[in-house]
C-alpha cells in the first residue's frame, strides 16, 4: 500500500492522523480513497471533477505529480496545502 502523508488542516480533517496507507494504482485513486475513508476531506483536495485543487500540492517520492501519476505499494505521497500570505 502507498503511504499518504497529510499536513496542516488536511491532517485535522483526517482525524488528526498524518499518515494513511491506501491501496491505489494512481495518485487520483489514492486521494479518492482518502476522501471515502475521511468524508471531512471531501472537496478539500479534489474538486468536483476529481482533479487536484490549485491550492494543493502533491508529491510522489519528492517529485510534484498530478492525479494520473501511477503509484506503487512502496511510494510515499505527500499532500500539502499551498502557503500564501502577505
Amino acid at each position: 500500500m502507498a503511504l499518504v502523508k497529510l499536513r496542516g488542516p488536511l491532517k485535522e480533517r483526517a482525524g488528526g492522523e498524518s499518515e494513511h496507507s491506501v491501496n491505489a494504482a494512481t495518485v487520483g485513486e489514492a486521494l479518492r480513497e482518502l476522501e471515502r475513508s475521511w468524508p471531512a476531506l471531501g472537496g478539500w483536495i479534489l474538486d468536483e471533477r476529481g482533479r487536484i485543487r490549485r491550492h494543493i500540492n502533491v508529491f510522489v517520492n519528492g517529485e510534484q505529480e498530478r492525479e494520473g501519476t501511477a503509484v506503487a505499494s512502496d511510494d510515499r505521497i505527500d499532500v500539502l496545502p499551498a502557503i500564501s500570505g502577505g
